[in-house]
């Protein structure tokens, strides 16, 4: 009966050590940043914990080892009489003797305790920081020779620099944050917006160029040559506030004319034409901000790879990538993305496709071959559709409202049941 009691206390102490190590290695050091304000006794010694996670780690191994040493050896004194019963072989009863005491060992000690406690780490450490400091003390001496022992060897086999840098917040710590604060918020739709938002504002430095761009199709532009009545009926039919201007071909794109400059009169109004940026499709959003910032300008003129114009980007495009979309009363409604019927939806072929699964909560396949509804079409399809043909993409049909001989513009999109 006693060997029972030794079993049962050893599992019970390498599941809380295998716990708290999976606890302390999943747990998000942002929220105990802010915990830790709070000032309470669980929180000064978790950070004990968090200034020496190694020295943490490696007194969670030693207890957990301990416990398993204990186990083992109780195991073998509680099963050798009834293997023996059947089998007179040593090495076999060595053997079945290990297998049964890792089986259980894995279930009881390793894989039950790290899922339940990796499911709120932070919580986990908190309720348990108390029996934690005690182990962390009580192990201390053993735990520590292991340490330098290790970095002795290590040091011997010529590896150098092991000594682990300080632990600083990061990105995931962030966003890990965010999370959870949204799954534990009561206000949940004020608070998916500002989530989003700041997630947006972390993502902004992986945001190329390439997505958020007005293409070279939908650009607004006018040749050097043009009159200034032509400039004039080009700013009035638009209602836009700046025109690219280029000369001979949209390739060679000179710079771009405020309206306000027109009521100057200029007889030559291309001595008024502001010089651009010209910028490569594959910067990212955050280095464009900061150098239109710089500059003090608004436009940039995207290249692509081949040198050719492949679009522009404004500032209002860029800080649209953070705030999502803001509507001014020059903004026409060409991105069109509504629900019209269970299933079926009237979208722009210029939707992206991230940004209408996060909509509609879709489950289009996303790819980096192509980025809007109308490049998602041609990827699968392979060629131009006719205006009402449907197009049939695994469990979607999209029906080809609107379109030119060069693009898709409007398309009508039936989702088939699950």
């Amino acid at each position: 009966m006693n060997i029972i009691i030794y079993i049962v206390i050893s599992l019970v102490f390498s599941a809380f050590f295998s716990g708290m190590e999976i606890a302390f290695i999943s747990s998000n050091k942002l929220r105990h940043e802010l915990e830790k304000k709070n000032k309470s006794f669980s929180s000064k010694i978790l950070d004990i914990f968090y200034r020496n996670p190694n020295q943490f780690i490696s007194t969670m191994l030693v207890g957990n080892n301990i416990a398993l040493v204990v186990y083992g050896l109780q195991m073998a004194i509680l099963l050798e009489p009834y293997i023996a019963h059947f089998i007179n072989n040593e090495a076999v009863i060595v053997l079945i003797q290990s297998i049964i005491s890792t089986i259980l060992i894995l279930f009881a000690g390793e894989f039950i305790p790290k899922t339940i406690f990796k499911l709120n780490p932070n919580f986990s450490l908190n309720i348990f920081a108390i029996p934690l400091g005690f182990f962390y003390i009580l192990l201390y001496p053993i735990s520590r020779f292991t340490s330098l022992l290790s970095y002795g060897i290590l040091r011997m086999t010529g590896v150098k620099n092991i000594r682990p840098s300080e632990r600083t917040l990061g990105k995931v710590d962030l966003d890990f944050f965010l999370q959870q604060s949204l799954e534990d918020g009561q206000d949940k739709s004020d608070m998916e917006m500002e989530v989003k938002m700041f997630q947006n504002a972390m993502d902004f430095s992986t945001i190329r160029l390439r997505d958020c761009i007005v293409p070279r199709t939908e650009i607004v532009a006018c040749d050097t040559k043009a009159s200034i009545e032509e400039l004039k009926s080009k700013f009035i039919e638009t209602g836009l506030s700046k025109i690219v201007v280029y000369n001979e071909n949209i390739d060679n794109i000179t710079g771009y004319i405020h309206s306000s400059e027109l009521f100057k009169n200029p007889e030559d109004w291309t001595q008024y034409i502001q010089a651009v940026s010209i910028v490569p499709e594959t910067m990212t959003a955050n280095k464009l901000m900061k150098m239109l910032m710089q500059d003090k300008k608004s436009l940039a003129v995207v290249v692509d790879e081949f040198g050719g114009t492949a679009g522009i980007v404004t500032l209002e495009d860029l800080v649209e990538e953070i705030f999502g979309e803001i509507e001014d009363e020059h903004d026409t409604k060409s991105h069109v993305a509504r629900k019209v019927a269970d299933n079926e939806y009237l979208l722009s072929g210029r939707i992206e496709i991230d940004t209408l699964n996060e909509m509609f909560e879709l489950d289009l396949p996303e790819s980096d071959d192509y980025v809007t509804v109308a490049g998602f079409i041609l990827h699968f399809h392979q060629k131009f559709p006719k205006v009402n043909e449907t197009v049939s993409i695994h469990k979607y049909e999209f029906k080809i409202i609107k379109m030119t001989s060069t693009k898709i513009e409007l398309v009508r999109m039936k989702v088939a049941d699950k």
